[in-house]
């Protein structure tokens, strides 16, 4: 098609919606063949209206959809345009879970997915880790014990493990073990509160962190080996929670 030259969409509804998504799927690409840099302007609606090459509906309901995938969006006024923009990792997060709920993942699904992610996970963090790393690991099993000692039982075990995630340099590694992780534990407090009503919830999230603190100290320590077995077993221990 030639630069400037606007498709038509008809009177279909189901073409232009078709249309709309591979104008945006060309939008996305440009952003990410230029760096994905944050707060730059792709251009105008008149500009980029041309540059694609189509009717200001389909452009409009591409931008919908671009701005939907937190890749960019549509800055009005004076000097405005399409502006690239940074993803919101607790919306993409949020999403996967739905999805894995939705695809009715199961117990032993999601325990074998954590176990290989968070396995991998422990090796990468020991091999790569820093003094600034050594210290936020501190901070992070500090702050459990804190909680913990104020009978806090759910919701900050996962800040242990996402900070070991963190630690790898691997985004990959750090989005889904968080997303695992959250859902994990979401399903231990189902099954507390319906199959289990009588879980002694004090005594297991105290076991939690003393898991926590020797994974910690074998990462610290350099020894990738014994903390995959450490988090293995802890894994485990957490698998027999929730059968």
């Amino acid at each position: 098609m030639a630069v400037g030259q606007k498709t038509s969409t008809a009177n279909d509804g189901r073409g232009g919606r078709r249309l709309a998504e591979t104008v945006a799927a060309r939008i996305e690409k440009d952003i990410i063949a230029g760096g994905w840099r944050t707060g730059t302007i792709l251009g105008s609606e008149p500009e980029l209206i041309e540059r694609y090459g189509v009717s200001r509906a389909v452009f409009r309901e591409a931008v919908r959809l671009v701005e939907h995938h937190q890749m960019a969006s549509m800055r009005r006024g004076p000097g405005g345009g399409l502006v690239v923009t940074e993803p919101d990792p607790g919306v993409v997060r949020h999403a996967a879970r739905v999805y894995l709920r939705h695809a009715e993942v199961t117990r032993e699904q999601l325990f074998e997915a954590r176990m290989a992610l968070e396995l991998a996970g422990v090796v990468a963090a020991a091999e790569r880790l820093t003094e600034d790393g050594i210290g936020r690991l501190t901070e992070s099993l500090s702050t459990e014990q804190q909680l913990v000692d104020e009978g806090v039982t759910l919701g900050h075990a996962r800040n242990v493990h996402s900070v070991i995630a963190e630690l790898t340099g691997n985004p990959a590694i750090s989005l889904f073990v968080e997303v695992l992780t959250q859902l994990d534990e979401e399903m231990v407090q189902q099954s507390w509160d319906t199959e289990k009503p009588g879980v002694d919830t004090a005594e297991s999230a105290s076991a939690s962190h003393e898991a926590h603190e020797a994974i910690v100290s074998a990462i610290i320590a350099g020894d990738a080996p014994l903390a995959q077995h450490r988090m293995r077993r802890h894994l485990q221990a957490i698998s027999e929670l929730i059968e």
